[in-house]
């Protein structure tokens, strides 16, 4: 009862047509959403031939009330098998009847469970924004992966990428899967976007996992945007398809309790104050809104207005900008500075600092290009901070960010460089081997080493010098006279590390 109420309060913000045409489906969601959902499914041999059927009756089910087309849902279907298998990709069927039709006619491709390669393809093709036959730019993109749980192989690090570049996972799982694997994968919260359950009993979970899809790609049907004193811009889907009209009525809502039937230009009996009304084209998807008074709040329907068609009233409510008094600009943050790099930590210091004027700084750093996001908060009489925990040789890009009193907020960014780690030369051995002849041993392979430096004494303020690649672990040097000092030295990409001498 609980999930039949949220999705009749999904209903109430939508389009929806009138007639039997809301009847068709189980339960109508038809117009709700706009986004990218790729249905990631074990075909291998590890999923027994009933189990698989199962699980596309399951997505048969699941989603056939989604209204479909290239300004709606549109859905992929991938298969893991030994190779990956694209059953049909996002820009295939814009209909129910052709992918229901296309779910009917997929079979199983048995083979392995080669679940990388399939989210690799997922990753580079089929879920990469704007390359053909990919997602949509701009849109929700949703994975939803439907296994058994046999053996699924090294996905954590593939799926935390998909994360990271903002497609939200989702997992169904038919068997005893290992739980830890499939909780970390899964996107945030767990409790709604993983599942376990018997196959056997797949179908108890539709209802669920659609509200969870549905609540990533549900569409905002009807904004105001860019509102100020006395403006505000609204934007809408179109969905008369450049027929009709669209009938737009505004007004502030009253405060007082004056009541009465009100007059003309007053909306009787809804707590409304005069009101306008201004009308748009069928091809339209945005009005602007002009005349309002300040620190008001409106309410505005739109009604779609066509021939043959009714549909639905859309409403929203917004209150305007108040006109406040000009305030002189002050420069709550003028300078960010980096110091004390090390391979581990840098110190990050920003100015001026004003605690009277600013409630708060919030710092925010990744390492360059794709690295995860920490956030920090400071305090308001704190002017610097050692970031820890960093990567060695890397680039990181810091963001102050002061939120003033007045609600206000300045940020400035640095790009801040840790040091590159440079260890020192360990157990060099020098031993004769003849008239003026040594040779010398060490050890070395270090990560990041470029290779070695070899210098030497040849005679009174004479000195010879040799550069080695990092695979040379030894050399002779031939007319080194006696007691000549013999040094070798690791050089990495930014500067050499601590050298060992010996006396020949």
């Amino acid at each position: 009862m609980e999930v039949r109420k949220a999705l009749t309060c999904v209903l109430l913000s939508v389009f929806l047509w009138a007639g039997d045409a809301q009847d068709s489906v189980p339960v109508s969601v038809l117009n709700c959403c706009e986004g990218d959902v790729l249905f990631l499914l074990d075909s291998s041999g590890s999923v027994a031939s009933y189990e698989f059927s199962r699980m596309v009756d399951f997505l048969s089910e699941l989603l056939l009330p989604f209204s479909l087309g290239p300004d709606e849902v549109r859905v992929g279907l991938l298969q893991v098998g030994t190779e990956p298998h694209l059953e049909f990709g996002f820009d295939t069927y814009s209909s129910q009847q052709g992918l229901q039709a296309a779910l009917e006619r997929t079979r199983q491709l048995k083979g392995d469970t080669n679940t990388v390669d399939a989210l690799l393809l997922a990753r580079n093709q089929v879920l990469k924004q704007g390359v053909p036959g990919g997602a949509r730019p701009d849109l929700p993109r949703v994975l939803v992966w439907l296994t058994d749980g046999v053996d699924p192989g090294e996905v954590q690090e593939p799926m935390a990428r998909l994360r990271e570049e903002g497609v939200a996972v989702l997992v169904v799982s038919t068997g005893h899967g290992n739980y830890q694997v499939l909780r970390d994968v899964v996107s945030p919260p767990t409790e709604e976007h993983l599942f376990f359950v018997d196959v056997d009993d797949i179908n108890i979970i539709s209802e669920d996992l659609r509200n969870a899809i549905i609540e990533i790609i549900r569409a905002e049907r009807l904004q105001v945007k860019s509102v100020t004193a006395t403006s505000a811009q609204l934007e809408w889907r179109p969905v008369l398809a450049g027929t009709g009209y669209y009938d737009i009525q505004f007004g502030p809502i009253r405060t007082g309790q004056n009541g009465g039937s009100g007059g003309p230009g007053t909306s009787p009996g809804t707590g409304l104050g005069p009101f306008q009304r201004i009308t748009r084209p069928g091809d339209a998807s945005s009005a602007q809104l002009t005349g309002l008074r300040p620190d008001t709040t409106y309410t505005v329907t739109l009604t779609p207005k066509a021939n043959l068609e009714f549909l639905n009233s859309l409403q929203a409510t917004f209150t305007t900008q108040p006109v406040a008094p000009p305030q002189p600009e002050v420069q709550t943050l003028s300078t960010v500075t980096v110091s004390e790099s090390s391979s581990s930590s840098v110190r990050v210091s920003w100015a001026p600092l004003l605690p009277h004027l600013i409630q708060a700084y919030q710092v925010e750093y990744s390492a360059l290009p794709s690295g995860p996001l920490r956030v920090i908060s400071v305090s308001n009489r704190q002017d610097s901070i050692v970031l820890t925990d960093l990567q060695p040789d890397t680039q990181y890009l810091v963001t102050i960010s002061a939120r003033q009193n007045s609600g206000k907020e300045r940020a400035m960014s640095v790009k801040a460089c840790t040091q590159e780690v440079l260890p020192a030369l360990s157990d060099l051995q020098l031993t004769t081997v003849g008239n003026e002849s040594v040779q010398l041993r060490w050890k070395g392979s270090y990560d990041g080493l470029r290779g070695y430096w070899v210098t030497w004494e040849r005679g009174q303020s004479q000195r010879s010098t040799l550069y080695l690649p990092p695979n040379r672990l030894s050399t002779t040097l031939n007319h080194v006279p006696s007691r000549a000092r013999v040094c070798v030295s690791p050089v990495y990409r930014t500067a050499r590390g601590e050298g060992l001498c010996c006396t020949a």
